[in-house]
């Protein structure tokens, strides 16, 4: 499995695939080009695995990662915290070299990004 989800973001994960009306949903992360360090983190649904995806099973939720996120994404860990102010998911990915202040954006060795102003 090349991500995890902690219990929390299971949970609030099977919450919001409660709300979806389509058939097959599928939990999507990634990362795209953008953010002060290069590159950023896409997590949501999507309804459509394509023949550069893999799909993973993750107690229950289908996982979409991109072929080519995979090295990049290899062995992070998608948690969701709830405080006074709200919740959201964090991310931990342990091949992130560098993170921007804001933490919005990250560098990875393999793969630079398209850094842009925070």
């Amino acid at each position: 499995m090349a991500i995890q989800l902690t219990e929390q973001a299971q949970y609030q994960v099977k919450e919001m695939l409660k709300e979806e009306t389509a058939e097959n949903v599928y939990l999507r992360f990634g990362v795209k080009g953008g953010g002060c360090s290069g590159l950023s983190y896409k997590l949501g649904f999507d309804y459509e695995v394509k023949e550069t995806d893999e799909l993973y099973e993750d107690f229950d939720i289908p996982v979409v990662i991109a072929k080519m996120d995979r090295p990049i994404v290899e062995g992070t860990t998608i948690d969701f915290k709830q405080n006074m102010m709200g919740g959201g998911f964090t991310i931990d990915n342990p091949n992130a070299i560098v993170s921007c202040g804001c933490g919005s954006s990250f560098k990875a060795k393999e793969r630079e990004g398209t850094p842009e102003k925070c």
